[in-house]
């Protein structure tokens, strides 16, 4: 995981931000696990609701509403805006279903994650995906969830590092 620390810290040194729902903190949990952290991580939020996804991200609530807030748009908007709330140049996010329901037509569990790269003339460049879980438990989505919201993070900010 030094990778990370290592991608962050080239020049331009960049500073990190996390917007989590379905993972819990768990995504947090694994970028404060990496030795020096402290040098390029800002902070992070759960916003489980999508009253505190609009309220502290932004999130647009007509769209979220309509999805339940799981969708490739909303986690965009949370990497965006977990940018913005702490001032950070990257931002990662995740929102999904750690499980089925009935309620919102969900056989499978799935996720979407997000990673926002702050342009140097303004704007970002987003990256999302999707992840579908079948047959692993909630807590079992949510760890695989969180390790690949991670390994997008490495992976856009690596492609964005290259000359």
């Amino acid at each position: 995981m030094s990778e990370l620390r290592e991608l962050m810290l080239m020049e331009p040194p960049l500073t990190l931000a996390v917007a989590e729902s379905l993972t819990g903190g768990r995504l947090q949990a694994r970028i404060t696990a990496v030795s020096g952290a402290s040098e390029f991580f800002l902070g992070g939020i759960t916003a489980y609701t999508l009253d505190q996804k609009v309220r502290h991200l932004g999130v647009a609530r007509a769209g979220a509403r309509a999805s339940n807030s799981v969708s490739r748009r909303v986690a965009e908007q949370m990497a965006r805006g977990a940018c913005a709330l702490f001032g950070a140049d990257a931002g990662v996010s995740t929102t999904g279903y750690a499980e089925s329901s009935a309620e919102w037509k969900v056989r499978v569990p799935f996720a979407w994650w997000a990673v926002a790269l702050r342009r140097p003339r303004g704007g970002f460049s987003v990256t999302s995906g999707s992840i579908r879980l079948p047959g692993l438990t909630r807590v079992e989505v949510q760890e695989a969830v969180a390790e690949a919201a991670l390994e997008a993070l490495l992976r856009a900010t690596a492609a964005a590092r290259r000359p």
